[in-house]
């Protein structure tokens, strides 16, 4: 791969996190490629601007535009997983490659009845004790080193409601069909529910393949930094050459 077809990167963060989310990421990858992490509406710099899908897929497309290097990678975890699902049907002119990173579910049916349940709750506790709840967490589960960045943009716990509720009832495997792009299923080995569907999502697609992160959970690019960068930055450049 020549320097000229080395593709931009643009990271999407997950539920109630932002852009810091990608902070272990973000120096290894800037080292080979062009990359951006983007806040979606209602959260981190954009906490006041209003959710909506379409309004989300314009952030990562606008994110693309600023790197000036042509069609990107997205990389999408959880939410932003989904996000980069529909980012890829809207946008396809601007998608050279996509990871779906703990968003490998269907969100349609009886899964996603607790997230439903969660979505409903979460407007009616304090957000400071949520606050609190996350940030001891963060702090019990991972190095300062890794989580720091997430912690100091805070959450964006008054888009849950809306984010979910738009994303429920809206994905299945079958939206990979809609996606022209290669496609890396990359899942924490043991985040067994948001890997559910992976088998079905990899089949829909011609060009998805798997790849899992050993003893990893739904946050695997916290639970090891080195292995998932290191198997973000393997697709990229084995991504076909522009044109």
């Amino acid at each position: 791969m020549t320097t000229a077809d080395v593709p931009p990167v643009v990271l999407v963060h997950g539920t109630r996190f932002s852009a810091g989310q990608w902070s272990p990421q973000l120096p290894a990858l800037r080292a080979d490629f062009p990359v951006a992490a983007v806040d979606l509406p209602g959260h981190g710099a954009r906490s006041a601007e209003p959710w909506s899908l379409a309004a989300a897929t314009e952030v990562i497309a606008s994110a693309v535009a600023s790197l000036d290097h042509g069609p990107a990678l997205v990389v999408g975890h959880s939410l932003g997983g989904y996000v980069a699902l529909d980012f890829a049907r809207r946008r396809p002119d601007l998608l050279r490659g996509l990871v779906l990173a703990g968003a490998s579910a269907s969100t349609r049916g009886p899964w996603a009845a607790p997230y439903r349940w969660v979505a409903g709750l979460v407007p009616r506790l304090p957000a400071h004790r949520l606050t609190r709840w996350n940030d001891a967490l963060l702090r019990r589960l991972y190095p300062p080193q890794v989580v720091d960045a997430t912690i100091r943009a805070g959450y964006a716990f008054h888009t849950l409601p809306a984010a979910w509720g738009e994303v429920l009832g809206r994905f299945d495997a079958a939206a990979l069909r809609r996606v022209a792009a290669p496609v890396l299923i990359l899942n924490g080995e043991k985040d067994t529910l948001f890997r559910s569907g992976e088998r079905d999502f990899a089949r829909a697609h011609p060009r998805a393949r798997v790849e899992l992160i050993p003893r990893a959970g739904h946050l695997a690019n916290f639970d090891d930094p080195a292995a998932f960068t290191d198997a973000v930055r393997r697709f990229a450049h084995q991504l076909p050459a522009r044109g």
